[in-house]
């Protein structure tokens, strides 16, 4: 099975404070993956590390087998590192890409607090990311010399919409939708970007019992009927150990368990650090 996503040794230092030490991770192909852990363990840093939000201290991440993200301690940090592992890639060249590089990859992230397009249409927050890989410049734009692609865009668009169950309500502006609906949307606009990986951050905050259900049931169709690589950040335990072909816990932002959501559930390290801590 090949590898979609892999971490090696990524540490991301702020100042004097490890936020992610020495994380390895891999995300093989058509797998859907949690990262889990309590508030503060580092996830979210991670996410950032992945989607080139944050350039990581030390480490490398490789994309469908290439790296896209590398980088060692330099300047005052070579001195105040407190990770590990800096050796590994000292002298060899710096891979620092930007968010919209890697997006460009095949890389789509949703994020914990909602980002729609407040004052735009269901539709066209999805019509809008899709134009992220428009082959139109200003010029074509100008004399319509590219009605074909925003008319192929705009079916497609109407397919995404159909597909996620927001096509009664495209016309609609974002911000009037149910909470739910709000982040089907914005899963709905990831897909507008084609990804090979679909990164969510938190996908269930905020949501009832019925739309948490709702929304497990939609994240393991995106996995069947699409054949999408997922990768989760998720505090809402039913939903992780539903639909997870593994689980990585990190504590502090160490990892302190990996493996299968049997596995996890039975490790006592990641009940005294996160799941019994959960259950008080």
């Amino acid at each position: 099975m090949a590898s979609v996503l892999e971490l090696k040794n990524i540490t991301m230092q702020f100042g004097g404070v490890v936020a992610v030490d020495d994380l390895n991770m891999v995300v093989n192909e058509g797998e859907i993956v949690a990262l889990i852990g309590p508030n503060g363990a580092g996830k979210t840093t991670a996410f950032n590390v992945i989607t080139g939000v944050y350039e990581p201290t030390n480490g490398e991440i490789s994309f469908c087998g290439k790296p896209v993200v590398r980088n060692h301690p330099q300047g005052k940090m070579k001195a105040g590192y407190k990770g590990s592992c800096a050796e590994y890639y000292t002298g060899k060249p710096v891979i620092s890409p930007t968010p919209d590089q890697l997006t460009g990859l095949g890389m789509a992230r949703t994020f914990q607090n909602i980002r729609l397009w407040k004052t735009q249409t269901v539709f066209n927050n999805v019509l809008t990311a899709m134009h992220s890989k428009s082959s139109a410049n200003m010029f074509s734009a100008i004399f319509r010399l590219n009605a074909e692609e925003e008319k192929r865009q705009r079916e497609r668009t109407a397919e995404i919409l159909e597909y996620v169950g927001l096509s009664d309500v495209a016309n609609e502006l974002s911000t009037s939708l149910p909470y739910g609906k709000q982040r089907r949307l914005e899963i709905a606009r990831a897909l507008a970007l084609e990804p090979k990986l679909l990164l969510l951050d938190e996908p269930a905050a905020g949501m009832n019992p019925q739309e948490t259900a709702e929304l497990t049931a939609f994240i393991e169709k995106l996995r069947t009927d699409l054949h999408k690589t997922v990768l989760l950040i998720e505090h809402h335990m039913d939903l992780v150990m539903d639909i997870s072909d593994r689980i990585y816990v990190l504590d502090f932002g160490k990892t302190i368990a990996e493996g299968t959501p049997s596995e996890i559930q039975a490790n006592k390290r990641v009940i005294d650090a996160y799941l019994g801590v959960a259950e008080e």
